[in-house]
């Protein structure tokens, strides 16, 4: 074969593996001299978060919780970029790669989702906090700036969260003698749940006590927590209309919801209470 057709063939198959090799890097991006490079987050305390937060560095704060969770309270300064916002675009609010970004969220499960997918955007210095639920500084509620700052020996506030697999979600509790039993309960001891689908639309275990009940006709939605026959507890991934007591509902999105709690098999759920400092 001639030299110059058999280098040809080399070259041609060298440049279509270099070209599959790409297809599997989607956390990379090519810079200017053709090599690939690799972005992080970088997670880091609260008190790293705050010292980072008084330097004039350009620097921008991400609140990537829901519209009406912002709304609530937010850090001073803080821009929404909601986590599910953040898809396989950067966001229009972050045009700037190389500024830096500190990112959080109620409890730290989004921020860090949210964290992770703007470095597979290429974002290359994004730092990490954790969750608005136990932060010490100011809170800026409705364009107010509410000079809120929390003393280290405040009680402690309890938030419910509930893990499926490697999945947590927080549950927003209802007020309403139920929800505070369960609550009561579970500041003794966690539990974990063996929960068997029912209907297509919802998981249901048994719980080792009785709660009051207050039930009500109710249409469900996904993510609503139920008490059912005051010693079963569900947790719905659709529609459902009946006589129950709802205790809370689960702070994710519907797909997230479908796909934790959805599906014939059988799921174990552990319910617990985390407390903040």
């Amino acid at each position: 074969m001639d030299m110059r057709l058999l280098t040809r063939f080399v070259l041609i198959g060298l440049l279509a593996l270099m070209l599959t090799g790409c297809k599997d890097k989607k956390d990379q991006i090519m810079d200017g001299d053709g090599m690939f490079q690799t972005f992080h987050y970088t997670q880091i305390s609260q008190d790293e978060a705050k010292e980072m937060m008084t330097k004039d560095d350009g620097h921008v704060i991400v609140d990537v919780r829901r519209e009406d969770e912002y709304a609530e309270g937010h850090i001073p300064g803080a821009i929404l970029v909601p986590n599910e916002s953040i898809t396989d675009a950067p966001p229009e609010e972050l045009p700037d790669r190389e500024q830096i970004i500190l990112v959080y969220c109620r409890s730290g499960r989004r921020s860090k989702e949210a964290a992770q997918k703007l470095a597979d955007l290429g974002y290359s210095n994004v730092y990490e906090f954790g969750g608005i639920i136990d932060w010490t500084g100011k809170i800026e509620r409705k364009e107010e700036i509410m000079d809120i700052e929390h003393e280290w020996n405040m009680d402690p506030v309890a938030y419910l969260n509930v893990v499926v697999g490697d999945r947590i979600f927080t549950v927003d509790l209802e007020d309403n003698p139920s929800a505070q039993a369960f609550k009561e309960n579970l500041s003794k001891a966690p539990v974990t749940l063996k929960m068997h689908d029912y209907g297509s639309f919802e998981k249901v275990g048994d719980l080792p006590w009785e709660l009051p009940r207050n039930d009500e006709k109710i249409t469900t939605k996904p993510g609503d927590l139920i008490l059912y026959q005051g010693n079963k507890l569900t947790v719905y991934y659709a529609e459902n209309t009946w006589e129950f007591t709802k205790l809370g509902s689960l702070l994710a999105e519907e797909d997230e919801i479908v796909e934790a709690f959805g599906g014939k098999d059988d799921i174990t759920a552990e319910f617990f209470l985390e407390w903040t400092e």
